[in-house]
């Protein structure tokens, strides 16, 4: 009982506390699409299809027609469930357009705050199930801007997180991003939560005031109710390279920048920065393998020390007739380099179907 409530406790404190912090609405972080995934993510200069909502919008006006895509993942054992689904479309020559939803979500959980009546008895009629739900729909579009393969884009999302009935919250952000291509050279830049994302916490105080009185001697304040995140940036460049007729391959290296003090393997009091490769092997554009390594960490041993670890990723694709199907193998939730996850989505391209 005393850890369901400590759970339920941890949790409110983590989401409400008021300051600008290094990490928050960090369910934004872990990404889309099983594709990017098998590069390391290092995919913000060459995303060009309806999953560039998220990694960078201005790739958005390479879209011919309709495109939809969706993912499903599971770790922790399939304790949190993460799913996304999107739809992009061109407005014109010129523009796009995209909407995308996102979910991160544990569910089930056991609310054992009243587990224990007012006679001292346990009854386990008592305990009820609560989620715990990070959701995010967000607004895309792209244009060409006049100068030559230039191209620029903006995402406006709103959040919404939920822990059961003890507290909700409603934020707001917006990024910006570019994309330039040049002699096979392809270079983008991603600007997230450029104004510094808002959540404003609604707290139910009779629920708070349970786990208050079930956990005795704690400082129990009701905590602040604005959450701001701080502005992240990723840069990328790459480079496609053919081989022949058949083969294509296709490399990228990605930065991406924390503006405060992380464990990242650069970091600083006014940024840190983090490094991504990947590359892609493209056959006749049906079949793709790709690998990619990312998350370099320094990472704080049990003897003090410090230990520089990575995270590696691996993926295959297939595409056909406007239907592609992607598969990675990696770690979704940057929790180490041991426990991987199997990623799968798939997407669709209308403009094969009319």
């Amino acid at each position: 009982m005393k850890q369901s409530i400590l759970i339920i406790w941890f949790a409110i404190q983590l989401a409400s506390a008021q300051t600008t912090r290094k990490y928050s609405n960090e369910f934004l972080n872990i990404g889309v699409d099983a594709a990017a995934f098998g590069m390391g993510k290092a995919v913000v200069a060459t995303s060009s299809d309806v999953n560039s909502i998220y990694w960078n919008p201005a790739g958005l006006v390479h879209i011919e027609d309709y495109q939809g895509a969706l993912m499903h993942a599971e770790y922790f054992a399939g304790i949190a469930k993460y799913d996304y689904i999107g739809f992009a479309m061109p407005v014109d020559g010129r523009s796009a357009i995209g909407i995308s939803l996102i979910r991160f979500g544990v569910d089930d959980i056991l609310d054992t705050t009243k587990l224990i009546d007012s006679d001292g008895n346990i009854d386990y009629n008592r305990i009820s199930l609560f989620s715990a739900a990070d959701y995010a729909l967000n607004f895309a579009y792209a244009r060409h801007l006049p100068v030559q393969n230039l191209n620029v884009g903006i995402n406006t999302k709103i959040i919404r997180r939920i822990i059961g009935d003890f507290a909700t919250s409603w934020g707001f952000g917006i990024d910006v991003s570019l994309q330039y291509e040049r002699n096979n050279w392809k270079f983008g830049a991603m600007l997230r939560d450029v104004t510094t994302t808002f959540n404003s916490w609604s707290i139910d105080e009779a629920k708070y005031t349970d786990i208050q009185n079930a956990i005795s001697g704690q400082n129990q304040e009701l905590p602040e109710k604005t959450e701001l995140t701080l502005p992240k940036a990723q840069l990328g460049v790459a480079k496609y390279f053919t081989i022949n007729r058949d083969f294509k391959v296709l490399t990228a290296f990605d930065l991406n920048m924390r503006f405060t003090k992380t464990n990242d393997i650069i970091s600083t009091s006014f940024v840190s920065i983090d490094p991504a490769f990947g590359f892609q092997v493209d056959y006749i554009d049906v079949v793709y393998l790709r690998g990619g390594v990312g998350n370099f960490q320094n990472e704080l041993q049990f003897d003090a020390t410090e230990e520089l670890t990575f995270q590696p990723n691996f993926g295959v694709g297939f595409s056909y007739k406007g239907i592609q199907i992607d598969y990675a193998l990696t770690n979704i939730g940057n929790v180490g380099n041991v426990v991987y996850s199997n990623i799968f989505s798939i997407k669709l391209d209308f403009d094969y179907f009319r």
